[in-house]
């Protein structure tokens, strides 16, 4: 790693670095040259209220992805009954469903003049909502509940694979000691599977964090909620920076608190170990496993995207076709997601292949650490990452104009260019991880035998790990595009004037009250969520347990 070559691909790395870091220098400086006058305001009225929000909506989030994704992975992978093959994978169609899509759904579905609560009241013989009313949705534990429902998966998705990989003759030698089936689970099973729930529930709790759309439609005011109304609404640039950057210090404070508390947890496995195999269950336990088994997805996934379904049926049937503009946001969604899935992946492959040379090259360890911060950016929310990404933007156009005379004006803040960089950003850790991930299944022999042939670092890349990695690649690019095409917060903060995206247009249209259009963008956006879900569906067919 100490030749030209080599260093070419670390300087570039530490450049992609930089420039993930950039927003977070940036969020500083401007925080530090704003005026803190407005902060006893903000002490008073605003902060109170938002701090507590969201400490309570990740409290509340937290235990519900716990129960629901750690009691349905236990419930798939020790138990055998009707429905079962096929409730592993459909677990997993919530993901497919952004969070503001299902609360814009729900607002609908729970009205209290709509389907539901209409037809409790004709069951129960009431005429009016004012006899009979379900609580209002539009609350803090109205919030906690779609959240959970909807962020399970991360949980379900890595506890399970740690349930699946434990060994038979542990949870058997529980019960031989005379253990119930309820005590080995508590204090054999879920222990082991602590590190997998930690991931799987930091996941959930930063997808939390970063919602915008779902908290203002439930009027949850959240430090997100107010990051964007004190920019947006109170034009006070400094003062949503310095809000930004006390979020930033909450998210990497629970990012910190969730390692150290597996610091010292690590577990050997023997691959030839015999894996658990699932007790059959009968009668009224399998139709209880049923009901709690399909409960999740039929709240998390089904209900919404039949009411999105109906919806959009609806407003075609009476309209005939979509609207320009709506196909115009249709467009700027679907170019906008393949230019930046096309940047990340390429980003990520340059970040992931520096680093295995630097560890093949033995490197010094803070060298790894620094080359590792070009991941951070999944961990700050969007609203974040676009207040910080304004300095640099204005900064790289007014050289640009200085450069160039007269200049051309605003070059990434006027364009979609903006968007791109803020996405490649925030998803980098997305296509680094997905590619590495392939990268440590190729022997480092073959590389090794083809620098013994004379090939560079790049011809070694393109040649021999390119063919090799097109799965890992492949499975990033969808994840990407996905992610790309739902993402919300940093959308509305960096948009171009007269730019629409299907999730803006869907957000302006829950914000006017306007429900019909917005179930035709929410229906698309689900649509395409969709295909990584089942293609990662089709991988847990698979699976034997």
């Amino acid at each position: 790693m100490h030749s030209s070559k080599g260093k070419g691909w670390i300087l570039a790395t530490l450049a992609i670095t930089l420039v993930v870091l950039a927003p977070v220098a940036t969020l500083l400086l401007r925080a530090t040259q704003g005026s803190f006058d407005h902060w006893q305001h903000l002490l008073a009225y605003v902060l109170p209220t938002a701090v507590s929000n969201t400490l309570l909506l990740l409290l509340g989030v937290g235990v519900l992805v716990s129960v629901i994704g750690v009691g349905c992975a236990w419930l798939v992978t020790a138990y055998q009954f009707p429905s079962r093959r096929v409730l592993v994978w459909a677990l997993l169609l919530p993901l497919a469903v952004p969070t503001y899509i299902v609360a814009f759904a729900y607002l609908d579905i729970l009205h209290p003049i709509g389907p539901v609560q209409g037809l409790i009241r004709d069951l129960l013989g009431y005429t009016s909502p004012r006899q009979f009313r379900l609580p209002d949705l539009r609350s803090l534990g109205g919030a906690i509940f779609l959240l959970g429902f909807v962020l399970y998966p991360y949980v379900y998705l890595s506890t399970r694979a740690m349930f699946a990989t434990q060994s038979a003759s542990l949870l058997e030698a529980g019960r031989v000691l005379g253990a119930s089936s309820r005590s080995v689970f508590f204090r054999v099973a879920l222990p082991m599977a602590r590190p997998a729930i930690a991931v799987g529930v930091s996941l959930a709790l930063l997808e939390t964090l970063n919602d915008i759309g779902a908290s203002e439609f439930l009027g949850v005011h959240t430090l997100t909620v107010s990051i964007y109304t004190t920019w947006v609404t109170r034009s006070d640039l400094a003062g949503a920076a310095q809000i930004a950057l006390a979020m930033l210090v909450f998210v990497l404070t629970l990012i910190m608190l969730e390692r150290y508390g597996r610091r010292r947890q690590g577990f050997s496995h023997n691959q030839r170990s015999r894996r658990m195999q699932p007790q059959t269950l009968r009668g009224g336990a399998a139709l209880l496993a049923i009901c709690l088994g399909w409960l999740p997805v039929l709240l998390g996934f089904v209900a919404p995207a039949l009411y999105l379904l109906n919806a959009s049926f609806k407003y075609l049937d009476k309209t005939g076709a979509v609207s320009a503009q709506l196909l115009a946001s249709a467009w700027n969604t679907l170019h906008i997601a393949l230019l930046t899935t096309l940047v990340t992946v390429t980003l990520g492959l340059i970040v992931a292949w520096t680093l295995r040379r630097v560890r093949s090259g033995q490197s010094s360890g803070r060298l790894q650490g620094l080359l590792r911060l070009s991941s951070i950016g999944y961990a700050i929310p969007g609203t974040v990452l676009a207040i910080g990404l304004l300095g640099p933007l204005v900064l790289f156009d007014g050289l640009l104009n200085r450069l160039a005379g007269n200049g051309p004006g605003l070059v990434l803040m006027g364009s979609s260019a903006a968007l791109v960089l803020a996405y490649s950003l925030r998803f980098l850790a997305i296509s680094s991880g997905g590619i590495e991930a392939g990268l440590m299944r190729i022997p480092p022999s073959m590389e090794q035998a083809a620098r013994l042939l004379g090939h560079g670092p790049a011809q070694v890349l393109w040649r021999i790990h390119l063919p090799l990695l097109r799965p890992a690649v492949g499975a990033a690019a969808l994840l990407i595009f996905v992610d790309a095409m739902k993402e919300l917060p940093a959308t509305l903060l960096l948009r171009p004037m007269n730019f629409e995206t299907l999730a803006t247009w869907l957000y302006a249209e829950a914000a006017r009250g306007t429900y019909e259009e917005g179930a035709v963008a929410a229906l698309a956006i689900v649509l395409a969520g969709l295909i990584p879900v089942l293609l990662l569906a089709r991988s847990q067919r698979n699976d034997r347990y």
